[in-house]
C-alpha cells in the first residue's frame, strides 16, 4: 500500500512560485473575458489576457467542448484516466472530475498508475498521485512491471544496460495501461497527452515510417487535451494548486527517450 505523501520530496512541486507566462509590466492591466477583472496570464497561443478564474474557466471549457463535440465517452462509462503524477495527468484528472460533475456527464472515474520499478523516481511520483486520487476522492489502481512481466526497470538496466531499456519501458508501459484498463473494466482509456506531445509523438512516427502506429491500438484511447497547450496545463496546476511531479527519468537511454515513453 502507498504512503502518504512525503513533504520531504523535493520532487513534487508545490504550487506558488511565479511563472514565466505570468503577467509582465506590458500586459494589459485588465480581463480580456470579464473585463473587471485584473489579467494575470496571457493564454496561450493567441496571448490573450485573462484573470486566473477567468483563465481557469477557459481551460475547463476548451477541454469540456472538445470531448463533448468529439462524443470521446458516453454517460455511464467506465474511464480509466492514466496517472503518472505529472503535470499532464494531474491537471486532466482535475478537470475530466470537475466537468464530470458541471456537466453531469454521469462517468465513473479511476485513475490507473503504472510502477515501472525505477527507484528515485516512480515511487515519489507515486505519491503525488497518492494525494491527487486524495483530493478528489477518486479511486487508485496501481500496477507494476514486477508483477506483470516478472521483471522490474531496474532489473532490466541491470541486465541490459541503459542503451536501448526506454524502448522496453515505453512498450511495457503502454501495453500495462491497456491490461489495467481492462482490469478495471473501463470502456475508455484517457491519457494526458497535450498538443505538443501529440506533435511530436506524429513528427517521430513520420520520421521512422511506422504511421500505422498512429492507430494501433486494442481499447479505445482518447486524449482530451490534445489540442491544450503544454504552457496552458503548467499554468492550470499552478493556478488551481495542483500537486504534480516534475522530475524527469532517472535512466534515460538517449535525448529521444522522453518522446518514447510518451507514445
Amino acid at each position: 500500500m502507498l504512503s502518504a505523501p512525503c513533504p520531504r520530496s523535493p520532487p513534487i512541486l508545490l504550487p506558488g512560485k511565479r511563472t514565466s507566462f505570468e503577467c509582465s509590466p506590458t500586459m494589459p492591466r485588465g480581463c480580456a473575458s470579464c473585463v473587471t477583472g485584473r489579467a494575470a496570464v496571457r493564454r496561450p497561443p493567441r496571448g490573450t489576457p485573462l484573470c486566473r478564474p477567468c483563465f481557469l474557466a477557459a481551460v475547463e471549457a476548451d477541454v469540456g467542448d472538445l470531448t463533448e463535440a468529439a462524443a470521446l465517452f458516453r454517460p455511464g462509462d467506465v474511464v480509466a484516466v492514466g496517472m503518472s503524477g505529472g503535470k499532464d495527468s494531474t491537471a486532466l484528472a482535475a478537470i475530466l472530475s470537475t466537468l464530470n460533475a458541471r456537466r453531469q456527464w454521469r462517468l465513473r472515474l479511476c485513475l490507473l498508475a503504472i510502477d515501472e520499478g525505477i527507484a528515485g523516481y516512480r515511487d515519489d511520483s507515486l505519491e503525488a498521485a497518492t494525494a491527487t486520487a486524495a483530493s478528489l476522492g477518486l479511486p487508485l489502481t496501481v500496477l507494476s512491471y514486477k508483477d506483470l512481466y516478472g521483471w522490474s526497470m531496474d532489473e532490466v538496466v541491470a541486465r541490459v544496460g541503459r542503451v536501448g531499456n526506454c524502448t522496453y519501458c515505453g512498450v511495457w508501459r503502454r501495453q500495462a495501461l491497456e491490461r489495467g484498463a481492462a482490469f478495471l473494466g473501463a470502456d475508455v482509456l484517457a491519457t494526458g497527452h497535450n498538443a505538443d506531445d501529440m506533435a511530436e509523438t506524429v513528427l517521430m512516427n513520420l520520421l521512422r515510417g511506422d504511421i500505422g502506429r498512429l492507430r494501433r491500438r486494442s481499447l479505445p484511447r482518447v486524449k482530451p487535451f490534445k489540442y491544450t497547450y503544454e504552457k496552458e496545463i503548467v499554468l492550470y496546476c499552478h493556478y488551481r494548486r495542483l500537486t504534480y511531479f516534475a522530475t524527469e527519468c532517472v535512466a534515460p537511454c538517449g535525448p529521444a527517450s522522453a518522446l518514447l515513453c510518451k507514445q
